[in-house]
This record gives structure tokens, C-alpha cells and sequence, in this order.
């Protein structure tokens, strides 16, 4: 807007001046026609009562000898005659001239007036500044005899027709810049209320998620346009709404599911070799045999191992199916790890604590769960060592507590760094792969994060960070 209006403003300005210098030029034209004419009426009517000397071309001195003066004074122009040969007859030099005649017509002149139809020659000069209009005609006598060539020459003064321009211009500007200034304060009004809708629209927009409720916009007032787009989003909102619950609907059904494979899968594990052996109990058992009671005590501690590992695998589900509970209790940290550690019988583990005490507020059993758990993964990692190491640490940095599990064991693989907190996924032969999602999921719930570092065939160390609350 305020482009378009300084545009117009400058388009219109000069458009006025170009218009106002042309009427000028037009004016300037039609006043000294007008002044022609009547010069060339006073000169006819001269001819006409001068009855003392013949009107012929020599005689034209004698006749205009003081008269001319008086033309030339009541009609305020030059007058200058020439013979029809373009010799200088007469002239007057009125007071303001700047330009006198010449002595003697050039011959271009001559030719042009001679072959020009209307026998008249109108040309306009500009000398340092100062416009002079003249015009070349034929003197006649009073039977339309040419007898000489008269010449006209006025001055042009614009002074007056500048200064009203001037005056134009600046009444103009006045106009333009009280509308230049009305139009930045439109501009502003326009571009604040049209920003603060679309601003609103923004900030929804980049607030909007898929997993949380969304607030709709309600505007009290805006543009047409603007509120067909806060009725599409609006629409897009409910969509999105039934779409996320539609969503969560799908994912727990489907974690359910892979959830009964997954338990489906580790319970047929130990259920086929208990089938086994009762179908090969039943087949050899002899009750007469001597060693019937060793055969027994075989065949019930092979059931017994299984129902363990039944067991096992109901208790790892169950712990990892439920989410930690945030239960807070005062406790000191160095000490509930050592105490973590001490049902390790590995002498190969070492607890190396860079602080001596460090009080916060944990829920003590799932701490030992997370020590437990990183060590315990870490005894398995090492199972193929010659000189096993794994060094347990605990020490602040900056705001957090940090405990560090590090192993000189086999490492993880790069291709398989995304999947280690995954459900399900283990590098062993064994176990069903809940052991680090569980503990991500105790770490998570008291806002702490857990990271590792590992190089395959060199080792790997566990981070814990927890704040220090």
C-alpha cells in the first residue's frame, strides 16, 4: 500500500508538471497569435490611410517611420520589415528584448516562406534562458500585393505561470504526504490485524501434536479468508482427535498382541521338553527297576527346571508390564549401589565410587534393580574374556548423578546400537530381551536418561544420569 501510494504520488506529479508545461506552451502560442493577428490589422489599416506616399517596398520606411514604434509599444512585440529580398527595411526594439533583428534575412528564411502553403513560419528559440516566439509573413498593399516580409518577435514571460505551478506543487505535496503518512498508518493497522490472526494460526500450528489434546482458535474478529482458514483447522483439530485415539486404540491392541506371541513363544520353549519327558517317562518307567527312585528323582528335577523357567519367564513379563511407580524415599546412593553389588560373587567386578556419600530421593528396590541388571549384562558380555574386567562408577557431573557400567566384553554391533532398548531384543542364546527396556523405563519415570558407548571387540559402558533432586 504504501509503495502503490508513493508510486501514484510521484506518476501523478510529474504527469502535472509535463500537463501544466504543455498548456503553457499552448497558451504561449494562441496569445501570440492573437497578437499577430492585430499587429498585421494595425499594419493593413496604416497602409490604408497613408495616402501621402505609394505602399510599395521602398516605401515601407517612410510610411512605418514612427508609426511602427507605436505598434510595436500598444501590441508589446518586436516588429522588423524586410524587403521581398531580405533586406532590412525597419525595425523596432521594444524595451525587455533580448534579441535584435538581423540586418538581413538568410536565404534558408526566404525559401521556406516561399514555399511554405501558408506562407507563415513560426519558430520558437530559447537564448540563456528566455524563450523568444517569432513568425515570418508577407506584407501586402491593399490590392494583396506583397510588398515586404514582416517579422514578429515576442518575448515570453512564464515567471507568472512558475510560480503558480510551484504554488500547485506544493498544495500537491502537502496532499501527497498526508496521504503517504495515512496510508503507513493504514498499512500498519491492516498488517497488525490481518499478522495477529495469522500469528495465532501459527503458534496453534506449531503447538500441534498427535499424542496430546489440541486446543481449537476462537477469533473474536477477522477477515473472511482468515476465518475459513481457522474453521479448516478447527475441522483438522477434531480429525486429529479421532485419529490419535483411533491410533492409540491400534497401538495397544497391537502391543497386546505381540505381547501374547512373545508369551506364547517363551512358554512352548520350556512346555516341549516337559512333554518329552513325560512321554518318555511313562514309555521306560519300570516300577520293579532297582534304580526306579534315581530315574524318578531325574525325571522330577528335569520337570522342576522347567516349571522354573516357566516361572522366570512370568515374573520378567510381569516386571516389565508394569511401569515403575515413583516412589520416593531419602537414601544414599554409594552405598545402595555397593549393597547392589555385593550379591556378585565375581571377583573381576570392582566398584570404583569418585564421591564418598550422595543423599537423594530414589526408590531404593528399583535403583538395585538398574545396578543389578547393568552388571549382570555386563558378566554376560564378558562370559568369553581371558582377563574379565567390568569397573562400576558413581560420580556427579555438573546438576546429575552418574552411575557407569563399563566392560571389556564383546561389544554391540553398530547395526544393532538402535535396537538395544527395543522389547524382545537380545544377543543372547537366552532370556527374552526385557532386562534394558525395563530399567529405561525405571530410569525415564524419575526424568533421568540412560546412554552407552560401544566399540565391537573392545567393550561397552552404560551411563546413568539422574538428577540430583
Amino acid at each position: 500500500m504504501i509503495f502503490l501510494v508513493l508510486v501514484a504520488s510521484v506518476l501523478i506529479a510529474a504527469v502535472t508538471i509535463y500537463q501544466y508545461e504543455e498548456q503553457t506552451k499552448e497558451y504561449n502560442i494562441q496569445r501570440f497569435g492573437r497578437k499577430e493577428t492585430n499587429t498585421k490589422k494595425s499594419i493593413e489599416l496604416a497602409l490604408k490611410t497613408n495616402t501621402a506616399v505609394l505602399a510599395t517596398s521602398g516605401n515601407l520606411a517612410t510610411i512605418f517611420r514612427e508609426r511602427i514604434y507605436e505598434i510595436a509599444a500598444i501590441h508589446t512585440l518586436n516588429i522588423t520589415m524586410y524587403s521581398l529580398e531580405g533586406t532590412l527595411l525597419k525595425t523596432s526594439v521594444a524595451t525587455g528584448f533580448q534579441q535584435v533583428s538581423q540586418p538581413s534575412l538568410l536565404p534558408e528564411t526566404l525559401q521556406e516562406l516561399a514555399t511554405n502553403t501558408t506562407h507563415k513560419i513560426f519558430k520558437t528559440r530559447t537564448n540563456k534562458g528566455v524563450e523568444h516566439q517569432t513568425s515570418y509573413t508577407y506584407i501586402t498593399d491593399t490590392k494583396s500585393k506583397r510588398i515586404g516580409i514582416l517579422e514578429l518577435q515576442f518575448f515570453q514571460d512564464n515567471s507568472e505561470q512558475e510560480k503558480e505551478l510551484k504554488e500547485f506543487m506544493y498544495r500537491l505535496g502537502f496532499v501527497y504526504v498526508f496521504m503517504f503518512l495515512t496510508a503507513i498508518v493504514l498499512a500498519y493497522i491492516l498488517s497488525s490485524y490481518i499478522t495477529r490472526s495469522i500469528k495465532t494460526i501459527s503458534d496453534k500450528l506449531q503447538h500441534t501434536q498427535l499424542h496430546k489434546r489440541n486446543e481449537k482458535i476462537s477469533l473474536l474478529s477477522a477477515s473472511s479468508e482468515i476465518k475459513t482458514l481457522v474453521a479448516a483447522y478447527n475441522s483438522m483439530i477434531d480429525e486429529l482427535q479421532e485419529s490419535a485415539v483411533k491410533l492409540a486404540k491400534s497401538e495397544r491392541e497391537q502391543a497386546w498382541r505381540e505381547m501374547a506371541k512373545q508369551v506364547a513363544h517363551e512358554i512352548k520353549n520350556p512346555l516341549t521338553p516337559m512333554r518329552l519327558s513325560v512321554q518318555s517317562f511313562e514309555r521306560k518307567f519300570d516300577p520293579v527297576d532297582p534304580k526306579a527312585k534315581e530315574k524318578l528323582a531325574e525325571y522330577s528335577q528335569t520337570l522342576i527346571q522347567q516349571i522354573d523357567v516357566m516361572n522366570s519367564i512370568a515374573t520378567a513379563f510381569s516386571d516389565f508390564a508394569k511401569m515403575p511407580t515413583q516412589k520416593r524415599e531419602e537414601l544414599e546412593l554409594v552405598s545402595v549401589v555397593k549393597l547392589a553389588l555385593d550379591i556378585f560373587d565375581e571377583t573381576y567386578i570392582t566398584y570404583l565410587p569418585k564421591v564418598s556419600e550422595i543423599y537423594v530421593h530414589l526408590d531404593k528396590t528399583q535403583l538395585i534393580r538398574v545396578v543389578t541388571n547393568l552388571v549382570k549384562n555386563a558378566t554376560q558380555a564378558v562370559e568369553d574374556q581371558e582377563e574379565k574386567q567390568i569397573a562400576v562408577s558413581v560420580f556427579l557431573k555438573e546438576s546429575a548423578i552418574c552411575i557407569e557400567v563399563s566392560d571389556n566384553g564383546k561389544g554391540i554391533k553398530d547395526e544393532l546400537k538402535s535396537l538395544v532398548f527395543e522389547p524382545k531384543f537380545t544377543t543372547k542364546s537366552s532370556g527374552m530381551g526385557l532386562g534394558l527396556p525395563m530399567i529405561k523405563n525405571i530410569i525415564e519415570a524419575y526424568d533421568g536418561t540412560i546412554s552407552f558407548v560401544s566399540i565391537a571387540g573392545e567393550g561397552t559402558v552404560f551411563t546413568v544420569i539422574l538428577p540430583k533432586i
